[in-house]
């Protein structure tokens, strides 16, 4: 091998030889990295937010239903039981929201947060829009909002590091377990304490 003009010689190894390196295999991200997911121009008829509500709740992973807004996990999640809260109609500002889809957004925010803290019991929460793609929205044509749960010791050094995040649950697994907590949860108004957490 030669590098900046200095030839190296690189010993053989073997392909079975062992190696210092844990490595942890996800073929599964090639689809994101690839942006086989991804649409070709920010139309109605290319946007997945536009698509899965006509589809079935478990094939498009939704969670909840709502009036003027659906909530369903992310395809891509960044922790164990992400979720999305997205208008029906395709609109890519929050100001071009209307007053009730704004209301139901924050209203279905809220709950998500209640649902994944009787299901999963994080110890926080990011919440969030990303307002264009220069802000990070990667489907930027359509509005919707972040719900990211966090545990302690979450941000080790394999998103840091590695730029990998290991989610342990399948999604559809997730899915199914929100959307049959959703009704049943406590609310807000359901428990004690400053945080509303509970007990």
């Amino acid at each position: 091998m030669v590098v900046d003009g200095v030839r190296i010689e690189v010993p053989f190894q073997p392909a079975d030889t062992p190696d210092p390196f844990g490595r942890l295999w996800t073929p599964h991200r090639m689809v994101y990295i690839g942006g086989q997911d991804r649409p070709t121009d920010d139309s109605a008829a290319q946007c997945p937010f536009c698509a899965a509500p006509g589809r079935d709740d478990h094939e498009a992973l939704i969670v909840h239903r709502g009036e003027a807004a659906y909530v369903l996990m992310n395809l891509y999640p960044y922790n164990t039981g992400h979720l999305l809260i997205c208008p029906y109609r395709h609109v890519s500002d929050w100001t071009e929201a209307t007053a009730s889809e704004r209301a139901e957004i924050g209203d279905l925010t809220a709950r998500a947060m209640e649902v994944v803290r009787a299901v999963s019991n994080p110890h926080g929460f990011n919440l969030g829009m990303n307002q264009g793609q220069v802000a990070g929205a990667g489907i930027a044509a359509h509005l919707h909002q972040h719900v990211v749960p966090r545990w302690t010791g979450d941000a080790n050094f394999m998103p840091i590091i590695g730029k990998t995040k290991p989610v342990p649950q399948l999604l559809g697994d997730q899915r199914n377990r929100l959307a049959a907590a959703w009704d049943m949860a406590p609310t807000g108004s359901e428990t004690d304490g400053p945080t509303g957490r509970g007990h």
